[in-house]
């Protein structure tokens, strides 16, 4: 009852904010726009549908896959249609104050703050467009959304639950061509570090990052460090994390639509909902080092054993490479015999 009413509160508070920003934009004259990039001519604007799907699930991602306290989930979306003169975040730059909240803690209020001042400012945004949460690794959220020629650009972020500081997105996707709109856009999502938080595991506790880092994107191998909850070293590429699909529909009279209260539609897909077919990522069993030999047992003048021991830290999963042996013996010849 109380998720359901904070994700009432905070379309509110979205919807306020977008009114706001409209009439903020009938009174103040654009700013120029970079003459070396390509100008959207449409003379229409544009409605779009967006579905948000989630792809994260145990078989793709099996390497300390959060299934409980909490299980892995998503947040609500938060987007944006602006110019190109505006990026609510970019890779290989350093996360807002903003972003770094949401990516965080999931709240939004000083991101949508920022946004506000954007379009005070230089007049890049032109709507404010937001999607409630995906309870569950899989599963879909969707919205609608409008565009026009000066404003033809869409960003958006959706936080990794539990995660430090990971979130996907994207950032500055052109909806329009010359002079008319794309039909229907597909992009496949992949995990990006906000460089504010540096644990390396899903639930890791808060350790901030000093000095803060660039935003950068999660790879089967980098960080390349065993504890990190993406490292796959056997794989050249990770699977896709998620998927977002942007499809151009009849246009209407309503400026934006707020996603309504969420309901089980929201969470687990069933029949083909999800097209693609299941990733099965192997996860290679890890252990660790091996303890110091024990003390040589035997007789005095005799050879003895030794003996050594090491732990699973991970356990295979999907045909994954299976444990090596976990114990060891050895020759020895005992010592301060009498």
């Amino acid at each position: 009852m109380d998720t359901t009413k904070n994700i009432l509160s905070f379309s509110e508070a979205v919807h306020r904010l977008i009114v706001t920003m409209l009439t903020l934009c009938q009174g103040i004259h654009s700013m120029p726009v970079p003459t070396d990039i390509p100008m959207c001519t449409a003379s229409d604007t544009a409605q779009y549908s967006l579905t948000f799907t989630g792809k994260w699930t145990q078989a793709a991602f099996p390497k300390q896959y959060p299934v409980y306290r909490p299980p892995a989930q998503w947040s609500n979306l938060i987007g944006v249609t602006h110019s190109s003169d505006f990026h609510m975040w970019q890779r290989n730059d350093f996360a807002s104050n903003g972003v770094r909240e949401f990516a965080e803690k999931g709240e939004a209020w000083t991101l949508m703050k920022e946004v506000e001042t954007a379009g005070e400012r230089i007049q890049s945004v032109y709507g404010i467009l937001s999607a409630p949460a995906v309870v569950g690794g899989t599963g879909q959220m969707s919205t609608e959304f409008e565009v026009f020629a000066r404003h033809s650009y869409l960003s958006f972020i959706v936080r990794l639950v539990p995660s430090p500081d990971w979130f996907v997105g994207v950032d500055s996707v052109d909806l329009c061509v010359g002079d008319h709109w794309k039909d229907t856009v597909s992009l496949e999502l992949f995990p990006y570090d906000a460089g504010t938080d540096s644990g390396f595991t899903f639930s890791s506790p808060n350790f901030e990052t000093i000095p803060q880092d660039r935003i950068t994107q999660i790879t089967s191998s980098f960080p390349s460090h065993p504890a990190n909850s993406f490292f796959y070293p056997r794989l050249k590429h990770l699977p896709p994390i998620a998927k977002v699909t942007l499809t151009k529909i009849k246009k209407t009279n309503q400026i934006i639509s707020l996603p309504v209260e969420p309901t089980q539609s929201n969470q687990l897909p069933t029949g083909n909902e999800i097209e693609d077919k299941l990733i099965n990522t192997p996860l290679d069993c890890e252990v660790s080092v091996w303890s110091p030999w024990g003390l040589c047992k035997g007789k005095c003048g005799d050879s003895g054993v030794q003996h050594r021991t090491r732990y699973i830290l991970m356990h295979p999963a999907n045909n994954g490479a299976a444990c090596p042996l976990l114990e060891e013996d050895r020759k020895c010849f005992p010592d301060n015999c009498l």
